[in-house]
């Protein structure tokens, strides 16, 4: 031990002992590397000296303040990296301060503020020093040092307001999408107070900028496509995924209308008269047109009590399989039942029909290709119309119905039992539940229409997912495995921070609502409102109009389910049959991928598709996202020919997953 000056002296490493009276026990791991990374970093210097007492045995001192240095020096001296006898600087205090000193030092301290830091890093990153080596200096992560600096784009007066806590975190971040100041303060003034939401800020800073989720992206094969091409994309540090956002409008237009075009070559291949394509649709763009059908092969009394007999012993067979009881043979008559009612189910066009209707290709919610087949352009139902009149047929309208509703789909490919469908649904909700509560505009606006449904609207209430009444029914009884739901860790996450603010009181909490701003009170409503919703579809399905509207506030929210749910064996393959697997491949990689897993047992055949759908953002039918402006589309298979959904879903009542009077319009609640 060395004197420096009064009160500073220098000891040896491997004389310094924890203190007892450190009101700190516990030290995370990771955090001791990190320090001992920044003491390296900075020549295995101390920036702040370790403040001691004398211990127990002569020449031993007790360590009252800097436990985590002494920590990371001995990992350093442990790694050969400097000697066991350091010399450290050190304060010698008395033993009855160090109880105090103690305290101080652990409670009496604030996280440097994000502008300054930034404001920090800049100054190195300006001499030269690379994102690395700032990292390793200040014992934090590239990510964060990126995130940081990305700050620079922000306008002055923003950086201002962030400083001044009147704008928080979030909503500084969104601002670095852009790198133009003046746009930066315009959108933050002319947004109203309410819905200055990071989300409300990035989407008008983004202007023409196209998102991963777009459909015309999720069509051309994702943002890796779009690059490969040679667009451009703009990256967003802030966002987890940093998928970022394409800049080239045209590209992105063009690549999707080839992937159009190669689609409408294979269906003109249907014989149909003509075949349309247009990327954006809406039901009311379907007025006008007539409607031709397939025609069902009647079946006899002995076939329909056949398929009636069949589908009773599917359900008893596939609640065998649902409680792990079935065996290969099990799914093997499974198999057979399925497609033993698929040969008595069959629809098919007459070639009359085809040659004067045609069939619009268009994209879905998701960027998926679907098929409006069998509609009669005005023109064409007009004359035709005449020619029969001509002729004396007073039935030709019988032929055609001018109804735009969408054809049902000509028969499931993959069966879900209803209990599999409820726990997929429930997990759809929890996720618009914390959408829903995260985004505060949607909330409000959801909010209000429901209540109109009540009020201007009378006995409209089924018109709307949200009981606003306010019922919130648990969720968690749906799930097969609730605790391992991110939607539902998000929401009690939400509850913690709420609960802390709200006081435990209930006859204080009227008087505290009044004291909130409007922002406060439309987080709480948002919260709260969160719960209201149900979008389960459970064994029953009472609920059919309600979960329409669960698909509209689905477009609302921006909701994308691959955020909280992956297809894995123990979250979707292991409830399937072993076809079931096989079709759920199918649709997912194609029949290449698919067809050896007839040959494997049930648990090889879900690792199997779980290892072939990793990565691939996959979303089984009950939890996709659909749009409710369209009832029921005919989709179209890349890589069967056949007019089969390649999404259908029968539960095991043996009813269409979303039968034609199940969804209604409300064109007006996402605006």
């Amino acid at each position: 031990m060395t004197n420096t000056n009064s009160d500073i002296i220098t000891i040896a490493l491997d004389k310094l002992d924890r203190d007892p009276k450190n009101v700190r026990k516990t030290y995370r791991k990771e955090g001791i590397e990190e320090l001992a990374s920044n003491i390296r970093a900075d020549g295995f210097r101390l920036l702040q000296n370790i403040v001691v007492r004398k211990g127990d045995k002569r020449g031993r001192f007790f360590v009252i303040a800097g436990e985590r240095r002494r920590l990371a020096l001995t990992l350093l001296a442990e790694a050969g990296e400097i000697p066991r006898d350091f010399a450290v600087d050190a304060k010698l205090r008395d033993e009855a301060d160090a109880t105090g000193i103690s305290l101080a030092e652990n409670i009496m301290r604030e996280d440097m503020h994000p502008v300054d830091q930034y404001e920090a890093f800049k100054v190195l990153a300006d001499k030269g020093v690379s994102v690395v080596d700032i990292a390793a200096r200040f014992a934090t992560t590239e990510t964060i040092v990126k995130r940081r600096l990305a700050l620079a784009r922000v306008a002055p007066a923003l950086l201002q307001l962030y400083r001044n806590e009147e704008m928080n975190l979030e909503q500084l971040s969104a601002f670095t999408m852009s790198d133009d100041h003046e746009e930066q303060v315009r959108v933050w003034e002319s947004l109203p107070s309410w819905n200055r939401n990071s989300y409300t800020i990035k989407a008008a800073l983004r202007h023409d900028a196209i998102a991963p989720s777009d459909k015309r992206i999720r069509l051309i094969g994702g943002m890796e496509a779009y690059e490969q091409a040679g667009g451009e994309v703009k990256r967003d540090l802030f966002d987890e995924r940093s998928q970022g956002y394409a800049v080239d409008v045209a590209l992105v237009e063009r690549l999707a209308a080839e992937k159009l075009e190669a689609l409408a070559g294979e269906l003109r291949l249907e014989g149909w008269a003509w075949v349309d394509i247009r990327p954006e649709i809406d039901w009311r763009d379907l007025n006008g047109f007539g409607r031709v059908y397939p025609e069902q092969v009647e079946k006899t009394e002995a076939e329909q009590a056949e398929v009636a007999r069949l589908q009773e012993e599917h359900d008893e067979l596939e609640a065998v399989v649902e409680s792990g009881d079935g065996d290969e043979g099990t799914e093997a008559r499974i198999a057979e039942i399925v497609a033993r009612i698929g040969e008595l189910d069959r629809e098919v066009y007459e070639s009359d029909d085809l040659a004067w209707s045609g069939a619009i290709i268009s994209l879905d919610y998701s960027g998926n290709p679907v098929v409006y087949r069998g509609y009669v352009r005005p023109e064409d139902r007009d004359s035709d119309a005449e020619a029969d009149q001509a002729e004396g047929n007073g039935d030709a309208a019988t032929s055609v119905n001018t109804d735009a509703t969408l054809q049902a789909p000509a028969g499931p490919n993959v069966l879900h039992s209803a209990t599999l469908v409820e726990d997929l649904t429930a997990q759809r909700t929890a996720a618009l539940r914390l959408e829903f509560a995260k985004n505060h505009h949607v909330a409000l606006a959801s909010v209000v229409h429901a209540l109109l449904l009540q009020t201007i609207l009378t006995h409209s209430r089924d018109h709307s997912c949200l009981d606003i009444v306010l019922t919130s029914k648990p969720i968690a009884g749906s799930m097969k495995a609730p605790e391992n739901n991110i939607a539902v860790a998000g929401l009690s996450e939400l509850a913690e921070r709420f609960d802390d603010h709200v006081p435990g009181n209930p006859a204080d909490i009227f008087d505290w609502c009044l004291e909130r701003d409007q922002h406060e009170l439309v987080e709480l409503l948002a919260f709260a409102a969160a719960h209201s919703i149900d979008a389960v579809k459970d064994k029953y399905d009472y609920r059919k109009t309600q979960r329409a509207h669960a698909e509209v506030l689905a477009d609302a929210l921006d909701l994308d389910m691959t955020n909280y749910f992956e297809a894995t064996a123990e979250t979707y393959f292991n409830h399937l049959t072993r076809d079931g697997i096989e079709a759920a491949l199918v649709d997912i990689k194609g029949p290449d991928f698919a067809s050896g897993v007839g040959r494997m047992k049930k648990a090889e055949a879900a690792a199997y598709a779980e290892a072939q759908t990793k990565g691939s953002a996959w979303l089984p039918s009950p939890i996709r996202p659909a749009k409710a402006a369209a009832n029921v589309v005919d989709r179209l298979s890349v890589d069967d020919d056949s007019d089969d959904e390649v999404h259908g879903v029968a539960d095991d009542t043996g009813e269409a997953d979303q039968p034609e009077d199940e969804l209604m319009q409300f064109p007006e609640a996402a605006e």
